[in-house]
């Protein structure tokens, strides 16, 4: 009875700091599709970045971990549009108040590929206080805020990632 007691005891203690660690810390991730290639790839795992995200907030161009409660499905995408901004896009060009703005973090071998238009156009977006336009690095195949619009800052639950599989990726990170 002793030995079930201390099992149940470890037990309860394990989970309690797991739930700590990916609620406060870190939180697992895996990637899903193609919508941030070739900045990340499908079936990547890694970890992404909770207490950057409380302590520093979200900044033009961090990853983050958007969680979408209808589909009980997290999502990696990039913020482009912060609180208060009007974002749009036009012949591929992002524009911040009306300011054309550079994205640099695009592969421009890979955008180049396209030929055409990268990004397809987006009319005046203003967001809310707390809304952030979120979109994945490769535009043509990402379901992103053209397709949920803006995202509460509420959804978003993490920042960053660091790869841990595949191994020949091993610390490759976004922050």
């Amino acid at each position: 009875m002793k030995e079930l007691g201390s099992f149940i005891s470890t037990l309860l203690i394990s989970l309690v700091i797991v739930f700590l660690i990916v609620h406060f810390l870190v939180r697992p991730i895996k990637v899903q599709g193609n919508s941030m290639y070739p900045t990340l790839q499908n079936n990547e795992i890694g970890f992404s970045n909770v207490i950057g995200l409380n302590m520093d907030g979200i900044q033009r161009f961090d990853v983050v971990i958007i969680y979408i409660p209808e589909q009980n499905e997290y999502l990696v995408k990039r913020a482009i549009g912060l609180p208060g901004e009007t974002v749009s896009y036009t012949d591929s060009v992002l524009y911040i108040n009306g300011k054309a703005v550079e994205e640099s973090f695009l592969n421009e071998e890979y955008v180049s590929s396209y030929g055409g238009t990268f990004t397809e156009d987006v009319k005046e977006v203003v967001l809310g206080d707390n809304e952030y336009w979120c979109m994945g690095d490769n535009r043509p195949y990402s379901r992103d805020s053209r397709y949920y619009g803006a995202f509460d800052k509420s959804s978003i639950v993490a920042k960053g990632t660091a790869i841990l599989y595949p191994f020949s990726k091993i610390g490759v990170h976004t922050w």
